[in-house]
């Protein structure tokens, strides 16, 4: 059987990481597998959904070129993708299990069961419900039903198949854990929607969902899910929950707490390709040999992989159950990285000229020099620099506007440097630039540069802090020949000149 997997956010925010790599794992495996894997979106709780939430999610999978094969705006057979348009779906499945008496009516209003919970914990019981509605009659079932009153449908947990305890493609062999359970959990609210657990029992198996890869959130949930599939008699699917991933002070990551969200990675000019392979090296850890004690090693945390390596590579056996900090070093380090490899190409190198062109030219509205073959060069320079492309701007800004020597870094340069060392080091290469024919090439520049030192004597240091000055009034940059061969030799001289003035 071809493998069919989920990905089914909520629509109560933006996507955050912790998502996006849930995402991630589905896409690897579906495509590893040579199988497909499904958005849906579980909207069954309508207090907390918010408007365009859903649109976001959408944007932040493209973003990140995580498509999927069937969901909304992608028709397929196993539609609809919104739990809202199937809630007849969950209402059939809630009166099997009424039927065969795995569920029962409940008529409690909220204070009542607020005043049980309280009573129940009053006198030590772990009990959060007394399963009074239970016992009632099925004559006095009818009489409420028929006269309005409002109920929920619970599982009864006291009428429950044998099944086995479980197994975790991530997690190993899991113990029974019922006692983390409430009692007699809900399956159906007063509104006749379905909570999280009905809903995702019925539709993974009427979708025919051969995977179930979500969060480690919900492993406490799994006994109440393999419940169901036991008293509805449905085959259950594999299940890999994800460790969840924590901040680097190792707290738990949330939406609330700190820079999260999917977008605002992509608006801090992070590589989508980096934010993928960043995440999907989270927890990666070894595989066990078939058969035998050794193990393989995975990946380390910040190799650089393409998307077609991170397919190669992955398997469930290398995902740790141990919850993983997501570093923000390692990701400066793979962004970095994987800018360098893209420059070292033709393609790639124009590829992020058009990407830098946005942030620049924002930046350099007015400036004329915001094109691409000049880019191409800019980005050039700065290579192991750069970390991400809408740094390009900052660290580069004297290559689309004048030096500002006015700015307390150039001024504090400035009287750092002897005024005649100053004077006659720009001079005599404005002399030299004028007076002879120059190959205007990184390393024919280079060699310029070396040649004037060597005839006035001065420590390179000081020589190329001066040159540095006066070409860029900035304390860091690229080497002074690349600068040289990016602005040119008219504003090379232009500026030299006005250095020279000041």
């Amino acid at each position: 059987m071809r493998p069919l997997l989920r990905f089914a956010p909520s629509p109560t925010g933006a996507l955050h990481l912790g998502g996006l790599r849930t995402a991630l794992y589905n896409y690897l495996y579906a495509k590893k597998t040579g199988g497909r894997w499904i958005l849906r979106i579980e909207d069954t709780d309508r207090t907390r959904a918010v408007p365009g939430a859903v649109e976001g999610i959408q944007s932040a999978l493209q973003w990140a070129g995580l498509e999927y094969d069937y969901g909304p705006g992608q028709p397929g057979p196993h539609g609809p993708y919104f739990q809202s348009e199937r809630l007849d779906l969950y209402r059939s499945y809630a009166n099997k299990l009424l039927d065969s008496g795995h569920a029962y009516r409940c008529f409690c209003s909220p204070d009542k069961l607020a005043a049980t919970r309280e009573r129940l914990a009053r006198t030590g019981s772990n009990s959060t419900y007394d399963k009074s509605c239970l016992h009632l009659t099925e004559e006095e079932v009818g009489r409420k039903v028929r006269a309005g009153e409002k109920f929920i449908v619970r599982i009864n947990d006291g009428r429950l198949p044998a099944r086995s305890p479980g197994y975790d493609l991530v997690f190993k062999n899991l113990k029974d854990a019922h006692a983390s359970l409430p009692t007699d959990p809900v399956l159906l609210k007063s509104d006749l929607y379905p909570t999280y657990h009905l809903a995702s029992v019925v539709d993974d198996f009427e979708m025919g969902i051969t995977h179930v890869v979500r969060g480690e959130e919900w492993l406490p949930s799994l006994p109440l899910h393999l419940d169901l599939y036991a008293a509805l008699n449905l085959p259950m699917p594999n299940f890999a929950h994800l460790p969840i991933l924590l901040n680097p002070d190792g707290t738990k990551m949330s939406k609330r707490k700190g820079d999260v969200h999917v977008l605002d990675y992509q608006k801090r000019g992070w590589e989508p390709s980096v934010i993928l392979n960043w995440l999907a090296l989270a927890g990666w850890g070894v595989q066990d040999g078939p058969g035998t004690s050794s193990q393989k090693q995975a990946p380390d945390s910040t190799t650089l992989m393409s998307m077609e390596e991170m397919i190669d590579n992955f398997d469930f056996s290398v995902v740790t159950h141990r919850r993983s900090i997501l570093d923000p070093a390692k990701l400066e380090y793979l962004n970095k990285h994987h800018l360098m490899r893209l420059m070292s190409t033709p393609d790639g190198l124009r590829l992020l000229a058009e990407r830098a062109y946005l942030y620049t030219k924002e930046a350099y509205p007015e400036s004329p020099y915001c094109t691409l073959p000049y880019l191409e060069k800019v980005i050039y320079a700065l290579q192991g620099r750069t970390t991400k492309l809408s740094d390009v701007p900052a660290l580069g800004s004297f290559f689309f506007v004048e030096p500002d020597y006015a700015s307390p870094e150039a001024q504090k340069m400035r009287a750092s440097l002897s005024p005649e060392r100053y004077a006659t080091i720009v001079s005599n290469l404005i002399s030299r630039l004028r007076g002879g024919q120059i190959t205007w090439e990184a390393a024919a520049l280079s060699e310029v540069l070396h040649d004037e030192n060597a005839k006035m004597g001065f420590k390179q240091k000081e020589y190329m802090t001066i040159l540095r000055h006066a070409l860029t009034g900035m304390k860091a940059g690229p080497s002074v020949a690349d600068t040289l061969f990016v602005l040119g030799p008219d504003r090379v001289v232009a500026r030299l000149e006005v250095s020279a003035g000041l």
